[in-house]
C-alpha cells in the first residue's frame, strides 16, 4: 500500500497487481465478491449499495476513483469532492449480520489516474490516445444530449474496473438509471463474465427523508436554501409528470405538467437562486428513444406489454447540475431490486 494513502482499518489497494493478488485468494477460496464502484464523497446512497452487497456476497469491494474521462473540459473534475479519509471512516462503521456472522467491507481499490490510464488521459476526446469503450446508439439520448462524451468515459472506466475487480455481482444506483442500463448492455455485448449481465443490480435511489431530494455527492455544492427548498423541485416535477401519466394524459402533457412545477419554483425564488431546467423527458428503457408526444399510458401498455417508461430530468441549481428519474410501470422488469 502506498504511504500516501490515509490510515484505514479496511485493506486498501492502489495498484491492479496488489488487488489481483488478493482477488486470487478469493477465487481459490470460492468466495463471492460484491462490488460497488464509486467516485468517493460517499453518502447514504452509496452505503445502501454497500449494505446490499454485504448481505448477498462473502466479500465486498469498493472502488474510489474520480474518472477524468467522464468529465468534459468545462465540467467540475478539479472541484469534485474528494473526501477519502471520511469515506473510509464511514465504511468502517458499516456491518450487516447474516446467518454465518457479521460482514463488513473487505477491501477498497483506490488507484491513481496513471494506474487506470497507462496511456495517459485528456478530458478532450480529440486528444485522447489508447483504448476506449463506446456503447454505440445508447449514449446520445437523455443525459447524453447534454453530456455527449460522458457515457464513453463511463463505459471505458467501468470496463477497466470490471476487468480489475472481477466481481461476482455489481451494484449501481437508480439515480443514474441510463448509466446502469447502458452498463448492463455493455456487459452483455462484451461477453463479460465478471459480472454477468444478470448480476449487475440496480438499487432504488436513496433520498433525503424530509425533502425526497435524490442523494448525490454534488449536493455538497448546494447552499442550505438551494438544498432544502429549491433542489427538491426536480423530484416534485417528476411526481407531477407521473400523476399525469397515471391519469391518462399524453406524454407531451405529462412533460408540460412537470415543467410547470419547475417554472413555478423559478418564479417563487426569483433572482435569489439561479434555477434552470435542462430537460424533462420520457424514454423507452431499452432503446432510450423518446416516447412520442401523443402516446398515453394505455396506448403504451397496449403496445409494449410490461415495459415501463423512464421519466427523467435534469436541472441547474446555481452552479450545481442535478438529475433524477422515476420509473413509470413495473421497475422490476429493469432489474431494479428492492
Amino acid at each position: 500500500m502506498s504511504s500516501s494513502l490515509p490510515p484505514s482499518s479496511i485493506p486498501l489497494f492502489d495498484t491492479v497487481a496488489s488487488y489481483r493478488a488478493w482477488r486470487r485468494k478469493a477465487f481459490d477460496e470460492n468466495k463471492s465478491v460484491g462490488y460497488v464502484p464509486t467516485m468517493g464523497a460517499l453518502h447514504e446512497g452509496h452505503l445502501s449499495l454497500v449494505r446490499r452487497s454485504l448481505a448477498e456476497n462473502d466479500l465486498t469491494v469498493l472502488s474510489i476513483f474520480v474518472n477524468p474521462a467522464q468529465f468534459a473540459p468545462h465540467e467540475d473534475l478539479a472541484t469534485y469532492p474528494r473526501t477519502l479519509p471520511r469515506d473510509l471512516e464511514l465504511l468502517s462503521q458499516i456491518s450487516v449480520t447474516v446467518p454465518d456472522g457479521v460482514r463488513t467491507p473487505t477491501a477498497v481499490f483506490v488507484p491513481a489516474v496513471s494506474e487506470m490510464y497507462p496511456s495517459g488521459i485528456s478530458q478532450n476526446t480529440q486528444e485522447q490516445k489508447g483504448t476506449f469503450v463506446e456503447v454505440k446508439g445508447y449514449g446520445h439520448q437523455m443525459e447524453g444530449r447534454t453530456r455527449p462524451t460522458f457515457f464513453r468515459g463511463v463505459a471505458t472506466v467501468v470496463t477497466k474496473l470490471f476487468n480489475a475487480i472481477e466481481p461476482t455481482r455489481a451494484y449501481f444506483g437508480q439515480k443514474d438509471i441510463q448509466q446502469a442500463l447502458l452498463l448492463r448492455r455493455m456487459t452483455r455485448d462484451l461477453l463479460l463474465s465478471h459480472p454477468e449481465p444478470h448480476n449487475l443490480f440496480i438499487v432504488p435511489t436513496a433520498r433525503d427523508p424530509n425533502t425526497s431530494l435524490a442523494l448525490s455527492s454534488r449536493n455538497a455544492y448546494l447552499t442550505e436554501r438551494e438544498r432544502d427548498d429549491v433542489a427538491p423541485a426536480l423530484y416534485a416535477a417528476l411526481q407531477a409528470g407521473k400523476t399525469a401519466w397515471e391519469g391518462s394524459a399524453t406524454k407531451a402533457e405529462c412533460v408540460e405538467r412537470a415543467q410547470a412545477v419547475i417554472e413555478n419554483k423559478k418564479r417563487e425564488v426569483g433572482d435569489a437562486v439561479d434555477l434552470r431546467l435542462d430537460y424533462i423527458e420520457m424514454n423507452d428503457p431499452e432503446s432510450f428513444d423518446v416516447v412520442q408526444d401523443s402516446v398515453t399510458r394505455q396506448q403504451w401498455e397496449g403496445t409494449v406489454s410490461g415495459k415501463p417508461v423512464i421519466l427523467s430530468g435534469a436541472m441547474w441549481v446555481g452552479k450545481t447540475r442535478l438529475i433524477d428519474n422515476i420509473i413509470l410501470g413495473d421497475r422490476h422488469t429493469l432489474g431494479i431490486v428492492e
